[in-house]
């Protein structure tokens, strides 16, 4: 997942960065590398507030000069919310499909935490989807 962001020169000789798709997810830096870094924990940050209040999360739509990328396990998580979102499957029933205990799932929908690949595999599967990994070239 890649957000659009906008970098400005803040009145305090830092750099503020906005995310137009993620309105609540704003952060600084001190220098222009510092502010991209700190761009992917503020989306990631908005992101679990958005997922703890059970509200949809903003596909990246916004174009610009400035992008940042979110971690791979994160968006994948991200994904596999948003498919049981658009399926109005909770975390229950997702456990109930997977025949594992509830804070199974909770970790699988944490960003802040690790989770095995198979486990992600497994949750899209019992959604009817499947996982897909692309690998690219670096810009």
């Amino acid at each position: 997942m890649r957000y659009a962001v906008t970098v400005t020169p803040d009145d305090n000789d830092t750099l503020l960065v906005t995310v137009p798709d993620v309105p609540e997810a704003i952060t600084f830096g001190e220098t222009r590398t510092d502010a991209l870094v700190r761009a992917v924990a503020a989306i990631e940050t908005a992101i679990i507030g958005r997922m703890a209040a059970r509200e949809d999360i903003p596909q990246p739509a916004a174009r610009g000069a400035d992008f940042v990328t979110l971690p791979a396990l994160s968006a994948a998580k991200i994904e596999l919310y948003c498919a049981m979102r658009a399926d109005s499957v909770g975390k229950a029933e997702l456990a109930r499909r997977l025949g594992v205990a509830l804070p199974h799932v909770d970790r699988l929908l944490d960003l802040r935490r690790k989770s095995r690949l198979d486990s992600l595999v497994d949750a899209f599967a019992a959604l009817g989807r499947t996982l897909d990994i692309v690998i690219k070239r670096a810009a």
